[in-house]
Formats: structure tokens, C-alpha cells, sequence
């Protein structure tokens, strides 16, 4: 469930009954199993001098491993320490979201003594990025400008239904041989084929949004092979995937209005006006205005939509946002809103790639429902209280009502067999409501749960809290865990400050690139979505 905006509608092909068995149980680890080996060359980069590159070959069917394989592509930085703790697998979220960039960010965002005991390994899970194969359903399918999301008429739902069926059936038709395997338990044993690469008895994981219930799914599978486990911003694993997605229409409305609440204070700034509701009720007035008339024939009422969403994971966002809806709003400024939807919200080869993953994805791994009258009532439903991304979402998880694959059973994630298990959850989060945090905190026995209390971004640790990121370090370095005197929570930190409008050439160039934040770095790598 993460989103990298833009990318709507879909849908098409027929869908036979769920499959009810249970995903194969985890086989022992023994030669049975194709031993594997890592090739490591360097790959570095200015920010990340010593980050290596590889890539493993997995089979496409781990129930047929002596079938096709695929590869998975592979970043690593390497300890430097004489301690050293085994490989620390990080993963941004999606399903679709690129994690090879991440090993360097992980790497250099932990204190120095922490990084060093691990070998930091980012990876493309099946069908992202630079694994292969890659996949990519319909190119440009998100290009604007898009039909507004939220129909008018009996005729304009149909225009997006059929848009929806149409990506739906271009995937059977492209991949029929690589849908049926992808799905969340295939790439948690992925994960399995990784840390056996690595040459590891156990494994080491920090998940973020979707990458927590990957993460999950993998303890589910080989509790015994877990050894230090991190998961950030938490999916509700018994809501996979349609009504997590309806938790995140009520939660992003939240935060949309939070962000609405931000510029009001800062009306002296932006010119908005200072009562939210006004401010929020002027973000629909544009957002109608070029519904009519797409600003530089290229922002239209959809492609709004993705540019502000972002707004609702990150805060850091907020300033440059801001100055796009008060130049758009108080000077008919159309540059300014074309600038912010080619940074946050147009979708490029990689977007187009992370979609069909996502879909992918998400259709395979849960039941949705087959009856489009059920998809239209709630998202009116939820639109009439929460409008402002219902019938997007609706739209970018629509491919599911006529996926050609058919569904799998959600894993039950509950456990009781882990080592102690470290989960971060904000209390305002959009993307992963915090009830997702406290559920899964009770699924995984033994686990501690720690939260930011009064906070909305997604992915919060390493992103420049020092009360989350310490619990964060003390857990790798020695594998200590708070342990609160309540059944939810077992520690509490304080939110990270919400940013202050950019001010001056150099405020303003520092808000439009984010090379001052780490926060900002963090979520420019986070899958949207989930």
C-alpha cells in the first residue's frame, strides 16, 4: 500500500474463486536447497563510497525450485567492524518500491558503530527496478492529463472502469506466466534465498509501510531464522489489502486537513487565509478550477490529487506545497503547480514500473471484491466524509475487481516464536493508521511497540528524531527493546517539530530540493503507497 502518485483507474479480465490453501510452510534449511553464493563489485556512488552491487538468482516458483529463476537485484554496504552482526536487509515499502538506494541511506543515516557492525543490504524485490524480469503492465499509463477521479456521471464512472479493466487485462496479456508468483509470500522467500546467499544463519530486517508486513510474513515463515527485526509505519495485517486501503481514505483525509490547519497559521505567508476551513475549502475551489482548465494543459483535478498527496506522508513537503496553492490561488500562477506535480506527482518509467507491481501485488495476495456495486457504494460512502482521495484510490486499486490471477488467502502473521520484535508507529500516520501499529503489536507476541505521539509522516525513524532513532540504534547494537507498563505501547516520543514556511532564496531552494533533511531523503525513497 504505498503510492508514488498519479497512476489511477484499471481494471479488466476475469477472475475465478479464491484459492484457499495455505501458503507451502518453510522447508528446513538444508542442501536440499540450491546452495548460493554472492559476487559483490563495486558500485559507489558520491554519497555512498563503498556501496557494493550483486544480484541472486531465485526460483520464479519456490514450490518448483529446480524451475525457472528469476534474479533479484542487490546493494550492500559492508561492515566494517570487527563485531559484526550478520547481513540488516532494509526495504521501503510499496509492494513496488526500489530498495536499492536504501542500503546507503541506512547505512549512513545509523551512528557510525552501529552501521559498521552490519553488512547494509538494499534490494529490488521480484519484478522492481533492476531485478528481472521487470514489469511494466503499460507504459505511461498515468501520463495527464487523466479523467477527474471523481465522477460525475454514470458515464464518466465508466470512463475510468473501463480504464481500470483495460490495465487489469494488458497485465494478464504481458506477463501470464509471472502473475500467479507474485505475491508477498514469494518475495518474503525471496528474503530467505537473500540471507542464504549471504551466507547467514539468521536474518537481520528494517521494514518500512508495506515492508512491514513483508517482514511479517517472512517471521511467519521462518520464525526461527529471525534474529533482529524493525518495522516502521505498520501495516494492519488482518485488513489486507481493500479495507486497509479504505483506513487510509478516513487517515489521509486527516492529514489533508492538518496540512490545510498548517497554512492557516501561516497566513501571513501564503496569503490563504487563517481559518483551516477556508483553506481547505479554497485547495477543492482550485482543485475544480482545473478540473475545467488543467494548469499548463498538463495539471488537471487528478493529477492535483497526486501532487498534494505526498503532502500526507511527509510534512516536510508542506512549505513547497503551500507556495504552489497561494501562487496558484492569490496570482493564477500555473508554473508553480506544473513544478510541484513534476516533483511529486508525475509518474516516470520507474512510477509505471512500481504500479504494475503494486497491482501485481496486492491483487494476488488478498480477495477483492468481484461486484463493482460494492466498490462504487463505499467509495461514495467514504467520500461523503473523507473526499479526498476516495475515488482516486478507488480507481489505483481497482485492477483488482478483474485481476486474471486469482487470489490467495492473506497470511496470518501472528506469532509467538520470535525473538524480541521492534515496531515504530506514529499516532497521525496517513498511509498506515496507527491502529495497524497497536494490532500488529498484539499479533507478534513479545514485541515492543514505540510511538510517536502527535505525529503524521510515514517512516519515522532515521528521519531525524533522536527519541525514535536512539531505540532504534540501542535494538541493533545490542538488541534491547523498551518494555512499557501498558498492553499497547511501551514507549512514548515526542513529535517531530512540523517544518516552518521557506523564507529567502536560500530557504526556498533548500524546501524545493530537500538536500537539507534527512527526512526528506528518506521519504523521496519510501514507496508511496503503503
Amino acid at each position: 500500500m504505498t503510492k508514488r502518485s498519479g497512476i489511477l483507474f484499471a481494471v479488466g479480465a476475469t477472475v475465478a474463486g479464491l484459492v484457499t490453501a495455505a501458503p507451502s510452510p518453510a522447508t528446513a534449511d538444508t542442501g536440499a536447497q540450491r546452495a548460493v553464493s554472492l559476487k559483490w563489485t563495486d558500485c559507489a556512488t558520491k554519497s555512498s563510497p563503498t556501496l557494493q552491487c550483486s544480484s541472486v538468482r531465485t526460483p520464479l516458483d519456490h514450490d518448483n525450485p529446480s524451475g525457472r529463476e528469476i534474479s533479484l537485484a542487490l546493494t550492500r554496504v559492508p561492515h566494517t567492524s570487527k563485531t559484526f552482526q550478520g547481513p540488516l536487509l532494509v526495504n521501503p515499502g510499496g509492494p513496488g518500491g526500489s530498495g536499492l538506494s536504501m542500503a546507503g541511506f541506512v547505512a549512513a543515516s545509523l551512528p557510525k558503530t552501529v552501521a559498521a557492525q552490519y553488512d547494509v543490504i538494499g534490494f529490488d524485490p521480484r519484478g522492481v527496478g533492476k531485478s528481472r524480469p521487470a514489469l511494466d503492465c503499460v507504459p505511461k499509463y498515468s501520463d495527464p492529463v487523466r479523467p477527474d477521479s471523481v465522477p460525475r456521471s454514470l458515464r464518466d464512472e465508466q470512463v475510468n472502469r473501463n480504464r481500470a479493466r483495460s490495465f487489469a487485462a494488458a497485465c494478464g496479456r504481458k506477463y501470464p506466466d509471472l502473475l500467479p508468483y507474485m505475491d508477498t509470500v514469494s518475495a518474503a522467500k525471496d528474503l530467505d534465498v537473500i540471507r542464504r546467499a549471504a551466507g547467514a544463519p539468521k536474518l537481520n530486517y528494517l521494514g518500512y509501510s508495506y515492508g512491514t508486513y513483508l517482514g511479517s510474513v517472512y517471521a511467519k515463515l521462518f520464525p526461527d531464522r529471525v534474529r533482529r527485526l524493525v518495522l516502521d509505519s505498520n501495516v494492519d495485517p488482518t485488513g489486507i489489502w481493500y479495507d486497509d486501503n479504505i483506513s487510509q481514505d478516513y487517515a489521509f483525509d486527516t492529514r489533508h486537513k492538518a496540512f490545510a490547519a498548517w497554512v492557516a497559521k501561516y497566513h501571513g505567508t501564503y496569503g490563504l487565509g487563517s481559518d483551516p476551513a477556508k483553506v481547505e475549502a479554497a485547495w477543492y475551489r482550485m482543485r475544480d478550477a482545473v478540473r475545467k482548465h488543467p494548469a499548463g494543459k498538463k495539471v488537471g483535478a487528478s493529477e492535483l490529487d497526486d501532487t498534494f498527496l505526498p503532502g500526507g506522508y511527509y510534512n516536510g513537503y508542506w512549505p513547497v506545497l503551500a507556495e504552489a496553492f497561494a501562487g496558484y490561488v492569490n496570482h493564477k500562477d500555473e508554473k508553480a503547480l506544473v513544478k510541484a506535480y513534476e516533483r511529486f506527482g508525475a509518474v516516470d518509467a520507474e512510477g509505471d514500473n512500481g504500479y504494475s507491481v503494486y497491482t501485481a501485488v496486492q491483487c494476488r495476495d488478498a480477495q477483492w471484491p468481484r461486484d463493482w456495486n460494492v466498490w462504487r457504494s463505499d467509495a461514495w460512502r467514504v467520500h461523503d466524509k473523507a473526499p479526498l482521495m476516495a475515488w482516486s484510490n478507488t480507481w489505483y486499486n481497482a485492477p483488482c475487481a478483474d485481476w486474471p490471477v486469482e487470489p490467495l488467502n492473506p497470511v496470518r502473521v501472528a506469532n509467538h516464536g520470535l525473538p524480541p520484535v521492534l515496531l515504530f508507529q506514529a499516532t497521525d500516520d496517513g498511509a498506515t493508521p496507527y491502529e495497524g501499529g497497536v494490532t500488529l503489536h498484539r499479533e507478534l507476541r513479545g514485541s515492543s511497540l514505540v510511538v510517536e505521539q502527535g505525529g503524521g509522516n510515514h517512516g519515522v525513524t532515521l528521519g531525524g528524531n533522536a527519541c525514535l532513532d536512539k531505540f532504534l540504534t540501542d535494538y541493533l547494537a545490542k538488541g534491547t527493546v523498551p518494555r512499557g507498563k501498558g498492553a499497547d505501547v511501551d514507549a512514548v516520543c515526542a513529535k517531530t517539530p512540523d517544518p516552518k514556511p521557506a523564507t529567502g532564496k536560500a530557504g526556498k531552494a533548500a524546501s524545493r530540493t530537500g538536500a537539507e533533511s534527512r527526512g526528506s531523503a528518506l521519504h523521496g525513497m519510501l514507496g508511496f503507497r503503503n
